[in-house]
């Protein structure tokens, strides 16, 4: 369809959008950094590499990432292969369970893994009672760096594997069969001909684990893991406005992240290839042997009962009275009570509330952008087109946290600071608070990318003939898109409006950071707290992340239904 007036303003102002709530922000931290009152400096950087804490953090947020993606790497390329390529008892079954860490926050999944394999845990309770120990082994030394990645990556495979499933679907088996044909062993088809034509799937998946698990903060924090640079960031807010430590910090670790992101998607990611891999006919599912199936359950249920430790903790904890479960291998005592106390006290109750307000406010802005965009790319020959593309998928590559620290920077100056025009518009760090605007900016930023990917697949699967034809009976731009676009691509905005609502819900980042006051506490920010308070601080904290495993469950197995396999392009980068 030709590029109407319409079109362009559409395009302004999601770039008016994109500039000010995702360009601005990181410009602030940038700025803060490189900035000071003598001028232009790097001195605030360098800085960050001449003190040996700041260093260890960098070390240690590394390792975490590194290994948090090779482990998650290990668990998704043959669960991939099983589940793409052949055919056995339970397959849909385990396909289901294997997204089931996407339903728990990792932060959250703390609280059940602490009580599974903690010191006080089951595991340890189980092997004093067989007597294979005399003191409770201590499974996450080293301050718990071990305990982050097993949790990180164990919620972190899926995205890869959704990734991975996905291309393996669309290589052509021809090329396969070709190798076979030349007598190549499974193991070379795999070397030469699968991995290569993957490559793109891979890196798209695994540079998103990688950044993911580099910027995280919920986690280390649960864990009381201080030494990375997520949780010194978080620290460094208290001296914010007399330090230009944390905005060094905040810069290193973007620079770091997009440089890894933009790495993994422009070079390692690229296949040339990749143009050849569309599959020219259906693959035949390879059925496997009774000897197979037994060793395709047993490595797939392994997968999945690890993957669901921090679930039964959580539950399990949610379940219990305060303090009846300590050195034993299962609660001593059960109530349904805290699931009601999770609904009911105050701090929970307005938690659930600010953060249905916060998520429904996000999600609205997303739809609205997220039609106009998807539009704009698909049906339009406008020029600079992909700019807007990049644009709307920069919040992927950028961390959460780093946007978090922007507006924190944008609420300290002109014109939101105090005595400035929009000071009642924003405040985060003032004697009376207002992060609301700022949280459902961010909110709907960071999830604007699942609404407009989910559009887009929808848009490229309808025929533009019914919107041509409308166009030529006179009608409207507006009503065309009212009466034809959005009825056809309903289900697939609302698979992306699910996705956006619920990590809105669930954010972390953004709700630690911004959130001050225990008023204006989203649900994520809560648990925190709570989780640290005594009595049944804990018990609540995990009746809201069992509430907040229930609404994200729902949420994937709708998601799952409407789009099917291209569900796994909503976490590709």
């Amino acid at each position: 369809m030709k590029t109407r007036g319409i079109d362009v303003l559409c395009y302004a102002g999601i770039l008016a959008f994109v500039a000010v709530f995702l360009v601005v922000p990181v410009w602030q931290s940038i700025h803060g950094a490189v900035h000071d009152a003598e001028g232009w400096t790097l001195f605030h950087v360098i800085d960050v590499f001449r003190d040996p804490q700041l260093r260890r953090g960098l070390a240690n947020s590394l390792i975490i990432a590194t290994f948090t993606t090779a482990v998650a790497s290990a668990i998704a390329i043959p669960a991939a292969m099983l589940t793409s390529r052949c055919a056995f008892f339970g397959k849909g079954l385990f396909s289901v369970l294997l997204l089931a860490p996407l339903i728990l926050p990792p932060f959250v999944g703390a609280i059940g893994m602490e009580a599974i394999v903690g010191r006080t845990g089951s595991f340890n309770a189980i092997l004093l009672a067989l007597g294979v120990l005399d003191e409770p082994l201590e499974l996450f030394a080293e301050g718990g760096m071990s305990a982050i990645i097993v949790l990180e990556a164990l919620h972190l495979y899926p995205i890869l594997w959704l990734n991975l499933a996905a291309s393996l679907s669309n290589i052509d088996p021809a090329l396969d069969e070709a190798a076979r044909n030349l007598g190549a062993s499974p193991w070379q088809r795999f070397r030469r001909v699968t991995l290569p034509l993957i490559r793109p799937g891979f890196f798209a998946g695994a540079t998103i684990v990688f950044v993911w698990s580099f910027t995280e903060l919920g986690t280390p924090l649960m864990f009381q893991f201080r030494t990375v640079t997520s949780v010194q960031i978080f620290d460094g807010l208290k001296e914010i406005e007399s330090s230009r430590q944390p905005y060094a910090l905040t810069l290193v670790m973007f620079v770091i992240a997009t440089g890894v992101y933009l790495l993994g998607k422009f070079t390692l990611g690229r296949s040339r290839g990749s143009a050849s891999t569309k599959a020219s006919v259906r693959r035949v599912e390879r059925p496997l042997s009774g000897v197979e199936t037994t060793l395709a359950w047993a490595l797939l249920g392994g997968v999945c009962f690890l993957a669901c430790i921090p679930h039964i903790g959580v539950i399990l904890s949610a379940i219990s009275l305060p303090g009846g479960w300590y050195d034993t291998i299962l609660p001593q005592s059960f109530t349904i009570e805290n699931f009601t106390n999770a609904l009911q006290h105050p701090l929970a109750a307005g938690a659930i509330r600010n953060s249905l307000v916060l998520a429904g406010s996000a999600v609205l802005i997303d739809v609205l952008i997220g039609i106009a965009a998807a539009r704009i790319l698909v049906r339009t020959t406008l020029p600079g087109r992909w700019l807007l593309d990049v644009l709307v998928m920069l919040p992927i590559a950028v961390p959460g946290l780093v946007l978090a620290f922007g507006y924190i920077s944008m609420s300290l100056s002109w014109p939101f600071a105090q005595g400035g025009p929009l000071a009642f518009a924003g405040n985060i760090m003032g004697a009376d608070p207002n992060p609301f605007p700022f949280l459902i900016a961010a909110y709907a930023m960071r999830r604007l990318p699942y609404v407009v990917r989910a559009t887009v697949a929808g848009l490229e699967q309808t025929p533009v003939d019914l919107e041509e034809a409308a166009a030529s009976a006179g009608a409207k731009p507006l009503r065309i898109v009212r009466k034809i676009v959005v009825p056809l691509v309903m289900a697939n905005v609302m698979a992306g409006a699910l996705l956006a609502f619920s990590f809105s819900m669930l954010e972390v980042s953004d709700s630690l950071l911004l959130a001050q006051r225990e008023g204006d506490f989203p649900v994520t920010k809560a648990i925190y707290t709570l989780y640290d308070r005594l009595g049944d601080g804990p018990a609540i904290a995990s009746a809201m992340g069992t509430w907040a495993m229930l609404l994200l469950g729902a949420t994937l197995v709708a998601v799952s239904s409407m789009l099917g396999k291209r569900m796994g392009a909503m976490f590709r980068g």
